[in-house]
């Protein structure tokens, strides 16, 4: 899949970026690239391969350190909402940005 110069253009815009036209060709080449990565990546039969859950673990194994799911800290919402412009009923209030 190769991106074309409006694409780069309107990724830009969609990011909030302002590139210069150099950088506008810079970064065609580069996601360009990058797609060339992932299709690449994507034509590789990887059907049987077991994920992994660390890289290390293809060189031995590795045991997982897993700590106990228990609660450690509480939450103090009225702490937590004291610097709050406005809060009601336990919820920010925030202005109405979508019309």
């Amino acid at each position: 899949m190769a991106l074309t110069p409006q694409d780069v253009s309107r990724i830009a815009h969609l990011a909030r970026l302002e590139l210069r036209p150099e950088e506008h060709a810079e970064m065609l080449v580069q996601l360009n690239e990058f797609f060339d990565i992932v299709a690449r990546m994507s034509a590789v039969d990887a059907s049987g391969v077991e994920p992994l859950y660390t890289p290390l673990s293809a060189l031995a194994a590795v045991e997982l350190r897993l700590r106990e799911d228990a609660v450690t800290e509480r939450v103090d919402r009225d702490a937590n909402q004291k610097s709050a412009p406005a809060v009601e009923d336990g919820l920010f209030l925030v202005p109405k940005v979508i019309e």
